[in-house]
């Protein structure tokens, strides 16, 4: 059977079963609950991002069940996310999780290899872009479309590098699509949910680390530019503010875009998976050239200062940073 005919009856299934989703979240009250923290003003299913896990489980029925560690590792994030979208679970019994979910991620890249201080090292960052991940999913779009850049641009290097099979990310876009139709709306019918933030996140973090550690080739974290940047420049300045980084907020820079200044979430969602775009085009380019290790690190300075820059001088003009100060 064709390729492209296969990959048309993953569609059909991944739709009928994101259908099936909002029938069991509509039937078991599974919803988002509008709040003074939330971008939203109506009652939205929860949890549509299920789809993104269960993609790369019905890839793994299709291709003999490889990365087994990497499955189990996204079985725990995907199931105590689950659990915390349907009823809110302890932040202990989450951290858990994701402990033991990071652990089977480094067990299936055989990081345990390394130095204790750099595998303690290797835990903060990694549980720290999961988490960030699911702070930065908060307007209609933003998570699908951003999702959708980092895996489509994956696949395109996997052309060269092939560091995992194509079908996988193909069908991981495939649902982003698919979440994308009910999501990328004014009105949105679902929101990817702790289950789809996190388990994208999870996904995508597995692939850049196939394809970082064998080249060493770490400029590739730049795929993650934009949202890395707008989550660590956020947490500095509402510690300066004194204020609980751990807490639900409504200032990271994408959210003062959308509700303060009254910019359209779909707009918002497009200029940021648009940036990270021209980001990727770039950081593919230039680790193509196979210049010395000073100068990557100076077109790393060069992408993050820019936007540190871009992200300072969008925000002062909001209502939000003239009440703190």
């Amino acid at each position: 059977m064709p390729d492209f005919i296969i990959y048309i009856v993953f569609a059909v299934l991944l739709l009928a079963i994101e259908i099936f989703y909002f029938y069991l979240a509509d039937r078991f009250d599974i919803i988002d609950q509008p709040n003074d923290r939330s971008s939203h003003t109506q009652v939205t299913l929860r949890g549509g991002g299920i789809i993104f896990p269960i993609s790369v489980f019905i890839y793994s029925l299709y291709s003999g069940f490889e990365h087994q560690n990497f499955l189990l590792g996204l079985l725990c994030i995907s199931l105590i996310s689950l659990m915390d979208d349907v009823r809110t679970t302890s932040s202990k019994l989450r951290f858990v999780f994701h402990l033991l979910a990071v652990t089977f991620l480094f067990i299936q890249i055989g990081l345990f290899t390394i130095p204790f201080w750099m595998l303690v090292i290797a835990y903060i960052v990694v549980i720290g872009i999961i988490n960030a991940y699911n702070f930065m999913d908060g307007i209609n779009g933003i998570t699908g479309l951003y999702s959708l850049v980092t895996i489509i641009t994956l696949l395109y290097i996997n052309q060269a590098e092939f560091f995992i099979d194509n079908a996988m990310l193909i069908i991981t876009s495939l649902a982003l699509c698919v979440f994308l139709w009910f999501n990328f709306r004014h009105k949105a019918r679902c929101f990817a949910g702790d289950v789809g933030s996190l388990s994208i996140a999870f996904i995508i973090i597995y692939l850049l680390s196939l394809l970082i550690i064998p080249n060493h080739e770490f400029l590739y974290i730049l795929l993650l530019a934009v949202y890395g940047t707008d989550t660590i420049l956020t947490i500095i300045l509402r510690l300066g503010n004194r204020e609980n980084i751990f807490e639900a907020h409504r200032s990271h820079t994408y959210q003062l875009l959308s509700n303060e200044k009254g910019m359209s979430q779909l707009l918002v969602s497009t200029i940021y998976a648009v940036a990270q775009l021209l980001i990727n085009i770039l950081v593919v380019y230039f680790v193509r050239l196979n210049l010395p290790v000073l100068y990557e690190v100076i077109f790393a300075m060069v992408i993050l200062v820019s936007l540190t820059l871009v992200y300072t001088l969008i925000r002062p003009h909001t209502s939000y940073i003239r009440q703190i100060n």
